[in-house]
């Protein structure tokens, strides 16, 4: 365990942040349904608490140091203004992209058969293999735009495809998550959502460039920012 590190408060604060948050979003869930009887939520709040669970487990032994920054995250931890308002958009229109979904399970506004669900959930579990490839590629990749002082880019791996696969992982899952939970409204949430991904990574380039010596080549070599061959 590198040096610095407090392993039983890492493994507290862990657990609790995990805990914490699949309780909230099993509230976002399934209290506008008004009902439990909501297997699409189900299955996909399994999934994304299993995975959230295996990332943690994985960091706390192999990478404590960025699991430590990862947990410094949100509006209020980030040093910029123009990404605390970025962050607190994003994080409003996650909670609809939660919620939206159970107000349509309550009052029946769409239908989308069994095996469309099925193909959302494969699709938010290659988002989130995207996201863990890129966190185990990169250990400066914390929850907020900042520069360490011994930080270096990061190419190889999927950074080698595409210049933000972190945010490439989590806007397919986004895209996917209206499907897997039987939404067709929750779109206009996962939509939002994406575009403020975008702003954030637009806005996070900029600070790199000027930042992180070695970045403006970096992006000269690797010219796609978040699809391959598309942008």
């Amino acid at each position: 365990m590198p040096d610095g590190v407090d392993t039983d408060n890492l493994t507290k604060k862990a657990t609790t942040s995990v805990i914490g948050f699949q309780i909230f979003m099993g509230l976002l869930l399934f209290l506008p349904a008004w009902t439990v009887r909501f297997w699409e939520a189900w299955v996909y709040w399994t999934l994304f608490s299993v995975s959230s669970a295996l990332a943690t487990l994985h960091l706390l032994k192999h990478d404590p140091e960025l699991l430590e920054r990862r947990l410094k995250a949100g509006p209020i931890a980030e040093p910029q203004r123009s990404q605390k308002i970025i962050q607190t958009l994003a994080a409003l229109a996650w909670c609809g992209l939660n919620v939206v979904p159970g107000v349509e399970r309550h009052f029946h506004l769409s239908i989308i058969p069994a095996p469309l669900v099925v193909v959302g959930d494969m699709l938010v579990g290659v988002g989130f293999l995207i996201m863990f490839l890129a966190l185990r590629e990169n250990k400066y990749a914390a929850s907020i735009v900042e520069v360490r002082p011994d930080q270096r880019v990061i190419s190889t791996g999927p950074y080698g495809i595409v210049r933000h696969p972190m945010y490439s992982g989590g806007v397919l899952m986004i895209l996917a998550t209206p499907l897997a939970l039987g939404s067709l409204w929750a779109l206009a949430c996962a939509g939002l959502l994406c575009g403020i991904i975008v702003a954030r990574l637009i806005a996070e380039e900029r600070y790199l460039s000027q930042n992180l010596l070695g970045y403006e080549e970096y992006c000269r070599k690797v010219s796609d920012r978040l699809i391959p061959h598309v942008w």
